[in-house]
């Protein structure tokens, strides 16, 4: 099953028999605004127009917990989780298509957050919201109850000392910007730079000018040009694993399986005893 799907395979499955579930995660990275500029509202977004019958999911209070010492965006409590899914009509036998504003981050979080906790059949709409071409509803959806239940895999997920490990003996990829990578600038955690082994692999080179995926095979000799190659396992991190997930998602497109360091790097640099790497050199 391709991870992900086109605006048009969209409109032919919602006009289908058993048309997908649709989630508007529409959601922006909240940093320091200028006086007087108000946050990103992804409710409000969504109130105004989206994918007819899509259910808003909020990123920050239903795809991950509380941020502390787990980062900015760990994992979401599973109980909290499972319900927020079923309020918003997901069940197992449906299959669910994910979409946000178009960078494609927030839905690739809740892409593999459903996929880790076992839904066999989650896709995001490449290229967001920004690709329909359909009309657009101020209806807010009142779904009937789903029955899915998280199951979270024993495979995919890492922890820091799991990334660690993984940077030395497989290919950890960092997601975030070049320049965060190399610690010239951060603009958001406590300290610059990357774990040491990490490769830097910047998200925003897996898409083309338009936000949608670049081909599947241009994704696969990406990241074989990277390291990814040769059977050896494959790890992703980013700043507070968001962007993270797109990677992972890339990868799937390319055909390549990847585990997500959901604390990534706002968990692991504030904790002054882990080591850090800063440079163009993975060490």
């Amino acid at each position: 099953m391709n991870a992900i799907i086109s605006a048009s395979e969209l409109a032919g499955a919602l006009a289908g028999e058993n048309p997908p579930v649709v989630l508007d995660v529409r959601w922006q990275l909240s940093v320091a605004k200028a006086a007087g500029e108000p946050p990103f509202d992804g409710r409000a977004a969504h109130a105004s127009g989206h994918v007819p019958g899509a259910v808003y999911v909020d990123l920050d209070r239903e795809l991950a917990g509380a941020s502390g010492a787990g980062g900015r965006h760990p994992l979401p409590d599973l109980a909290d989780f499972g319900a927020a899914m079923r309020r918003a009509g997901v069940s197992a036998s449906r299959p669910v298509v994910v979409y946000d504003g178009g960078q494609g981050w927030a839905a690739a979080r809740a892409w593999w957050l459903l996929r880790w906790t076992g839904h066999p059949d989650v896709r995001v709409l490449d290229g967001g919201l920004t690709a329909w071409q359909g009309e657009l509803s101020v209806e807010i959806p009142a779904p009937p109850e789903g029955d899915f239940a998280p199951r979270p895999g024993a495979a995919g997920l890492l922890d820091a000392d799991a990334a660690a490990a993984l940077a030395r003996s497989g290919v950890l990829f960092d997601a975030r910007a070049g320049e965060r990578y190399r610690g010239e600038v951060e603009p958001i955690d406590r300290v610059g730079g990357h774990i040491p082994g990490a490769v830097s692999a910047p998200t925003t080179d897996n898409v083309g000018p338009d936000g949608r995926f670049l081909p599947a095979e241009d994704l696969r000799d990406r990241f074989t040009a990277l390291g990814a190659s040769g059977g050896s396992e494959v790890g992703v991190y980013c700043g507070s694993g968001v962007s993270g997930a797109h990677e992972v998602l890339a990868l799937a497109v390319a055909g390549i399986p990847a585990a997500l360091y959901v604390g990534s790097w706002s968990e692991w640099s504030s904790d002054p005893s882990r080591p850090v790497a800063v440079g163009p050199e993975p060490r």
